[in-house]
């Protein structure tokens, strides 16, 4: 995926991985949790890569972590 913004890309994934271990899902469970497979989820929360999330993704990722969608994108 080409984009002018890799690092924002890679900032959110390691921002679901970070919530994700904080509610004790692993990938597996989590990837069936929202509906995605085990290899999209870890190409969204690996460093190496850079794979984009639909807004309707973003979402089901926050309510299944229970936390805002705002959370996984806000700039620390």
């Amino acid at each position: 995926m080409r984009t002018e913004y890799p690092d924002r890309y890679v900032t959110l994934g390691l921002k679901i991985a970070y919530y994700r271990k904080k509610a004790g899902f692993t990938q597996e469970v989590f990837a069936e949790k929202i509906g995605k497979s085990l290899n999209f989820l870890g190409q969204v929360e690996g460093t190496g890569t850079v794979r984009g999330v639909s807004l309707e993704t973003l979402f089901k990722i926050a309510d299944v972590l229970g936390i805002p969608p705002s959370k996984l994108l806000e700039d620390d």
